[in-house]
């Protein structure tokens, strides 16, 4: 089923589920689904599919040295939202909690789900929560008024 016209939709309405593993998720939603809804939703800044996939593998994969966790806010058999978090397994060194992707369908953006993901993760997490945004991405607002700041500058070095 297509889930409520946007139009009509209310955040406060539309429940949003944490899932651990790749057995918790409902049967509507397979990895492959998530991972489109994901790889769709983030664009333009979208990673491939594939890299995609591997960040659900390491959030909700069975390997004992990745963790993580999946919200996602749904409605009729429908991902509306969802924000994949990962443990680094870090802690001291580095945030313990980096949220790899936070995507909102598109015609459902601006009507405060991205909000509440944010406020669920923030409730089921400890410790501190990184995450990358490029300059130019409008969803960086929302992570401006949510509290997080800018800390550092990243800096890379890469092979050629």
């Amino acid at each position: 089923m297509p889930p409520s016209n946007p139009e009509e939709a209310t955040s406060k309405t539309i429940p949003i589920d944490r899932f651990d593993s790749y057995s918790d998720l409902p049967d509507w939603l397979p990895r492959e689904r998530l991972g489109e809804f994901l790889h769709e939703s983030l664009k333009p800044y979208e990673d491939p599919y594939e890299v995609v996939l591997a960040g659900l593998d390491y959030a909700l994969g069975d390997d004992p040295c990745r963790d993580g966790f999946v919200v996602a806010a749904h409605e009729d058999e429908a991902v509306l939202g969802a924000v994949v978090m990962l443990d680094t397994l870090m802690a001291g060194y580095v945030p313990e909690n980096l949220l790899l992707f936070i995507a909102v369908k598109p015609e459902y953006r601006g009507r405060g789900i991205g909000g509440r993901l944010l406020k669920r993760v923030f409730e089921e997490t400890t410790g501190m929560i990184k995450l990358h945004v490029e300059k130019g991405n409008p969803a960086r607002k929302l992570y401006e008024r949510s509290g997080f700041e800018s800390k550092y500058l990243e800096m890379r070095w890469c092979r050629e």
